[in-house]
């Protein structure tokens, strides 16, 4: 619609918005009217018309098969369409037209906004399946004529009231017509049922919603007034009412076809099913939450253990060896940490990179230098945590064995993602200025404990590959490649 009105007509973007808040309303209009909603705008030059919008009921048959957002008409072709446009008001006049053997009415309803008319509703009902109108028909016809009037006048839809499509009710979830003083006219089968799962035991006809509502929903103080306003109709507002164990969610919309209050419509639909699967989805994020957190805390009571034993252990070798599996421990706490404070089960592991980075260097504080390029983004974590083990046994190898003490140096640790394909890999490199490999030296046959490690987890828990071979000038290359899920 943007590119249409611009391209097209001379509307303001004020204008332009004004169109946006219309359209996201019009689907309630739609489907009282039973009919279809075609939005004219004049062109530019005034000698034609283009349709910017389109709406199809869900309340009954369609009278556009074919698309017709971007069509342009001239002036003249479509009577209603000029004489609602000059004229400002509601055109009904003229006999039905026949579209592929199917009559349809056809009605123009001028948009007004502040005493400017912008463009032209038409309105198209199928009349092929015409039949003598049941109550709560009558009562959608009549709201949709009511509501009409005030787009006519330029009153509706409500300035600064944006409505989620998605989210609010819809005339068939349940519609409630109100009188002025917000006694209930009408009552459809789902708003009664809806109300009747809040505890209510009575009919609804006759009675004040608010005050009824208010009686039905636990007592809030001061809220209560509140409320009482707002199932009365008097302001458009939404709110949701719980009770009884049920929850339903209610929109009033005040009608003022004529500038004066005359009733309102309360649109309403039962949402208990679907806040506690909510609620359910809320206590298991938190469940999970607490576990990873648990698990964290446990994690570290161990490293603390461990660091506790290697301060007595005589054996240079013993303790070395209890440090180790401290970082390693750490290394996964890390995970665990990142993972109680996520929603979900994934990660940004260039977070976590970082950070294991800063607690493998510290075993060598202002001698080698380790820096990250690249990202790794958000991983599964599943894969986050193998991977944190990995880069932590990678760098610690190479901090250990690539420098002689005391020797200046550069570790880089760089990440490259792949396209977000389903087939998406990670390429992970770990280079060293170090002393390089020994004569001979078969990573894939090397015993010590850190390379089955990394050995196991890449090839076995990631499915990736893992290979260390000498760098371009100097020092080793430890290249990791591991499949990964496309990005979110």
């Amino acid at each position: 619609m943007n590119d249409l009105v611009r391209q097209h007509t001379a509307l303001s973007e004020s204008d332009l918005e004004w169109l946006h808040l219309l359209v996201s309303e019009w689907q309630l209009l739609s489907d009282l009217s039973f009919a279809d909603l075609v939005l004219w705008v004049p062109t530019l030059d005034g000698t034609r018309y283009v349709s910017v919008a389109q709406m199809r009921p869900n309340t009954g048959p369609t009278s556009y098969q074919d698309d017709m957002v971007g069509h342009l008409v001239p002036r003249g072709r479509r009577p209603l369409l000029d004489a609602a446009l000059d004229e400002g008001r509601i055109v009904r006049e003229g006999d039905p037209e026949w579209r592929e053997e199917v009559p349809v009415r056809v009605e123009s309803i001028p948009v007004r906004r502040e005493g400017r008319v912008l463009g032209v509703i038409a309105r198209n009902t199928n009349l092929l399946t015409v039949r003598t109108p049941s109550r709560l028909e009558l009562t959608y016809l009549q709201s949709a004529s009511d509501l009409a009037q005030m787009i006519a006048a330029g009153t509706f839809p409500f300035p600064g009231e944006a409505v989620d499509m998605d989210a609010s009710p819809r005339a068939g979830d349940g519609l409630i017509r109100l009188d002025a003083d917000g006694i209930v006219q009408y009552a459809s089968p789902n708003a009664l049922s809806a109300y009747h799962r809040l505890g209510l035991a009575a009919d609804l006809v006759g009675q004040h919603l608010g005050q009824i509502t208010a009686e039905l929903a636990p007592s809030r103080g001061p809220v209560d007034e509140a409320l009482v306003k707002l199932a009365s109709g008097y302001a458009p507002r939404e709110a949701e009412v719980e009770g009884n164990g049920g929850v339903i969610q209610l929109r009033a919309i005040p009608l003022e076809p004529k500038g004066t209050r005359i009733g309102s419509l309360v649109l309403l639909r039962d949402v208990t099913e679907l806040r506690r699967r909510e609620r359910e989805l809320i206590t298991k994020d938190a469940t999970i939450r607490e576990i990873h957190h648990r698990v964290k805390n446990n994690l570290q009571t161990v490293a603390a253990l461990l660091r506790l034993q290697a301060r007595r252990m005589d054996s240079e070798q013993g303790r070395e060896a209890l440090n180790e599996a401290v970082r390693r421990v750490g290394s996964i706490a890390i995970v665990h940490e990142t993972l109680s404070q996520n929603l979900d089960e994934r990660v940004e592991f260039d977070e976590i990179a970082d950070r294991v980075i800063a607690m493998v260097a510290e075993i060598s504080p202002g001698k080698v230098t380790c820096r990250r390029n690249g990202r790794f983004g958000i991983l599964d974590a599943e894969v986050a945590t193998p991977l944190s083990m990995v880069l932590t046994e990678v760098l610690q190898n190479a901090l250990e064995h690539a420098f002689a003490p005391g020797e200046q140096g550069t570790v880089e640790v760089t990440a490259v993602r792949g396209e977000p394909r389903a087939d998406a890999r990670l390429l992970i490199t770990v280079r060293d200025d170090g002393r390089g490999l020994p004569e001979g030296f078969d990573p894939q046959r090397a015993g010590n404990l850190g390379l089955q490690i990394v050995r196991t987890l890449v090839e076995g828990e990631l499915g990736g590959t893992f290979d260390m071979q000498p760098g371009a000038e100097r020092g080793t290359k430890v290249v990791l490649d591991i499949p990964v899920q496309p990005q979110k």
